[in-house]
C-alpha cells in the first residue's frame, strides 16, 4: 500500500500535464484541481493504476464550466420545457457573443449620454407588430402578468372568466399569481360558458381591468361559450390579453393559436406573451399595447426588479429581426418522411432494428393545446430509450407502445447525423 501511494503523482505534477493545463484554462483551476485530487485518491485506494491518473482526470472533467449539457430533442415536443423550450437561431447565438462583452446597452453613442435600455429590441418588436404603440420586456411571461396586475390593479379587481383560471406547469396557478400582487379576482361565468353580460355585471368602481387568458395546456370542448376580445373592447375598462405562447403574427401552421397582432387589432389594450415559446427566442415576457398603458408599467417600481439583461435583449432582437428561428422552421418543414426513411435505412443496414413510422408531435410549452401535428419518427426497441438518454450527447426519445420513438419534428436536419451516431453507439 505504501509503494502504491508513493507512486501516485502529486496534484501539482498532474496539473502541469499539457492536457490538464489546457483544461485549467477552459474550466478554471478550482474545478480541475478538485477532480485531480478525487482521481488521485482513487489511485491511492487501489481502484486504478497510478499511471492512469492523468488520463482518468481528463476523462472525468466536464466539457464546460457549466453544468448544462446539450441534448438532442427527439421527443416530438417542439417546446419542451425540461429541455429549455425554444432553441435559439444562429443569429441569436451570434448576438449573444456580441452582448457577452462591453456593449451600448444603456448608452447613446451619438451624445455620450445614458440611453434607453434595450431601445433597439423594443424597436424590433414594434416593427414586427405595428399595431402596438409601445412595448416593454421583463424576464418571463409570469413576470409580465404580475407587473400588469400590480401596476393596473393593485388593491382593485381583475375581472376574469372562471374557465380561464388555469394551473400550468409545476403547480403554477394563475389566480395565485394575480392575488399575490394585491389584486382581487372577480370571477365571471361558469367553467364552460361565459357571456359578455357576465363581464358587464361584474364591472364597478374598483375594476382595474378585464383579463383574457389563453388556456395554455388544456381544452374545454362540448357545451361551451367564451367572449372574444372584439366583444370585450365594448367594456369601459382596459382589456389585457395573455396570449401565452408568443406568436407575433398569425401562422397558418397553427390557425387556432392567438397572436399579438390580431389581439391588438381585436381591441386588447395590452398583450402579454412569452419570448421563448412560439416566438422562438430567449426566455422573457413581452408587453405590447397602448403607449399610456405600457408607459405606466415601465415606470412602476416593480419593473426594475423584473428587467431583462443585455443577453436577453440581444437574443430577442436578433430573433425578431433575423431569419426564421428553429421553432418556425420546424412548423413548416416538409421533409420529415424522407429524413426518417434515410435514417431508418442507414441504421437497419448497420444491424439496428429500425423503421420509419408516422407520428404525432405537439407544440408543448402550453402552446396549441390539444393540437396534434403530423410528424414522422424512427422506431427502435424500447431498450434504446435509456441507453440514448445516458449517451453522449444525451438523446431524449419518446416511449410509446413499447417502442422507442425518435421523432424528427423538433430536430434540425443538421442533427440527423449526430442522432444516427448516437444510436449506433447505443447499439
Amino acid at each position: 500500500m505504501g509503494d502504491r501511494r508513493r507512486a501516485v503523482p502529486g496534484t501539482d505534477r498532474v496539473l502541469a500535464d499539457p492536457g490538464v493545463a489546457a483544461a485549467v484554462e477552459r474550466l478554471g483551476h478550482q474545478l480541475v484541481a478538485r477532480t485531480v485530487r478525487e482521481v488521485a485518491q482513487r489511485a491511492r485506494d487501489g481502484l486504478l493504476e497510478p499511471e492512469s491518473v492523468v488520463a482518468e482526470t481528463l476523462a472525468a472533467l466536464p466539457r464546460s464550466a457549466s453544468g448544462m449539457r446539450p441534448v438532442i430533442n427527439a421527443t416530438g415536443v417542439l417546446l419542451h420545457t425540461n429541455l429549455g423550450r425554444a432553441p435559439l437561431s444562429r443569429a441569436a447565438r451570434e448576438a449573444l457573443q456580441v452582448a457577452a462583452g462591453t456593449t451600448d446597452v444603456e448608452l447613446d453613442l451619438d451624445t455620450g449620454d445614458r440611453g434607453r435600455r434595450g431601445a433597439s429590441a423594443v424597436e424590433a418588436l414594434l416593427d414586427a407588430v405595428p399595431g402596438a404603440e409601445d412595448a416593454h420586456l421583463v424576464n418571463n411571461g409570469a413576470a409580465a402578468l404580475a407587473l400588469a396586475a400590480t401596476a393596473l390593479a393593485a388593491d382593485r379587481e381583475i375581472v376574469l372568466a372562471r374557465g380561464e383560471m388555469v394551473e400550468i406547469g409545476d403547480g403554477f396557478r394563475i389566480p395565485e399569481l394575480l392575488t399575490s400582487t394585491g389584486a382581487r379576482l372577480r370571477e365571471v361565468g361558469t367553467t364552460n360558458r361565459v357571456r359578455l353580460d357576465d363581464y358587464r355585471q361584474a364591472l364597478g368602481a374598483d375594476t382595474g381591468f378585464a383579463l383574457k387568458i389563453h388556456p395554455s395546456n388544456f381544452v374545454i370542448s362540448g357545451f361551451t361559450a367564451e367572449v372574444g376580445l372584439a366583444e370585450l373592447r365594448e367594456l369601459d375598462v382596459p382589456v389585457v390579453a395573455d396570449i401565452g405562447s408568443g406568436l407575433l403574427r398569425p401562422d397558418p401552421a397553427l390557425p387556432g393559436e392567438p397572436d399579438a397582432a390580431t389581439a391588438l387589432a381585436d381591441g386588447a389594450d395590452l398583450v402579454i406573451a412569452s419570448g421563448d415559446k412560439l416566438l422562438g427566442g430567449p426566455q422573457c415576457g413581452l408587453l405590447l399595447g397602448r403607449a399610456d398603458v405600457v408607459r405606466r408599467l415601465r415606470r412602476h417600481p416593480l419593473a426594475r426588479a423584473l428587467r431583462v439583461d443585455k443577453l436577453t435583449l440581444a437574443a430577442l432582437e436578433a430573433t425578431v429581426r433575423g431569419p426564421r428561428p428553429p421553432v418556425t422552421e420546424a412548423l413548416h418543414r416538409s421533409d420529415l418522411a424522407e429524413r426518417a426513411a434515410a435514417l431508418a435505412d442507414s441504421l437497419a443496414a448497420a444491424g439496428v432494428p429500425a423503421e420509419a413510422v408516422d407520428s404525432g408531435a405537439s407544440v408543448g410549452g402550453g402552446g396549441a393545446p390539444g393540437v396534434v401535428l403530423s410528424s414522422v419518427a424512427v422506431a427502435l426497441p424500447a431498450r434504446f430509450a435509456k441507453q440514448l438518454r445516458l449517451g453522449e450527447p444525451p438523446v431524449m426519445a419518446r416511449l410509446e407502445r413499447n417502442r422507442c420513438l425518435l421523432d424528427l419534428f423538433a430536430l434540425d436536419p443538421d442533427d440527423d447525423e449526430v442522432l444516427r451516431r448516437a444510436v449506433l453507439a447505443a447499439h
